[in-house]
């Protein structure tokens, strides 16, 4: 469904961030972009999303298609009614508009006041919690109902694809897997196709099929998500696991050696 081609991503005309990267999306399926803080891995779904420009960041070389379809030169809001949308790190909901409002704001593209209903009550169906609260002001939900929202929003247009950014962030560990279980259920009952970016190594190798990883604006690893979950070397420096099955301080990672096997 969303290929991308050897892209590469300056800001400001001077600071070289992604580096020829290469990945795609399959359609019905949920892949997820690994790496730690700095890899890329927010800058590859704004470059998808098409809101490089607002941050003076272009796409140097490369080029990225969508159905076929090449999306890179166009607007944020184009690529949204083509069927991308993207959910933004840290939730970003409207605090002072209510849940209702949220969503409905979310689904501005459609012209329909009926359609936009029946997709919000699609949307209540998977997140009852904030149906609970529809008339509440976002700004008063909890870290884990704002995620919630966020996505309901994201949902709001139709999608085809959805891009999470780090959807587990701040939220308690019970509340994580309660999204993740709706996420997944979304992409299995509703067709949605998922790009998940996520530190969180171990949970989203659970959910997802496939799986690239990201250091320094370049993939380095990529395969099946379960063939990752057992690498020795994702084991290592994502799980901090050594091959023995033991728990290891990252302190412990030697990054020479870390370079020395990615390349390999």
């Amino acid at each position: 469904m969303l290929q991308i081609n050897n892209i590469e991503v300056m800001y400001n005309n001077v600071v070289l961030v992604l580096r020829g990267i290469s990945l795609e999306a399959k359609e019905g399926k949920i892949t997820t972009v690994l790496g730690a803080n700095g890899a890329g891995k927010t800058t590859t779904l704004k470059a998808i999303s098409g809101l490089l420009r607002p941050e003076r960041g272009d796409i140097t070389k490369g080029n990225i298609t969508f159905g076929g379809e090449r999306i890179d030169h166009l607007a944020g809001f184009e690529i949204v009614k083509k069927g991308v949308v993207q959910v933004f790190e840290g939730r970003r909901v409207f605090v002072n508009l209510t849940v209702d409002e949220n969503l409905i704001a979310g689904g501005h593209i459609e012209p329909s006041t009926a359609e936009m209903n029946r997709r919000k009550e699609m949307v209540y169906t998977y997140f009852p919690r904030i149906k609970e609260r529809h008339t509440s002001r976002a700004g008063y939900l909890s870290g884990g109902e704002q995620q919630m929202l966020a996505i309901g929003r994201a949902l709001m247009s139709n999608p085809k694809m959805v891009c999470l950014d780090e959807p587990s962030l701040g939220l308690a560990p019970m509340i994580v897997e309660e999204i993740f279980g709706i996420i997944k259920r979304l992409n299995e009952e509703q067709g949605v196709t998922i790009l998940l970016v996520e530190q969180n190594a171990a949970l989203a190798l659970e959910y997802a099929n496939f799986g690239y990883v990201m250091e320094n604006g370049s993939i380095v690893m990529e395969g099946e998500a379960e063939s990752l979950r057992t690498n020795s070397d994702i084991q290592e420096f994502y799980l901090g696991m050594s091959e023995g099955g033991e728990r290891k301080s990252y302190r412990d990672v030697k990054t020479y050696r870390r370079r020395k096997r990615w390349l390999s």
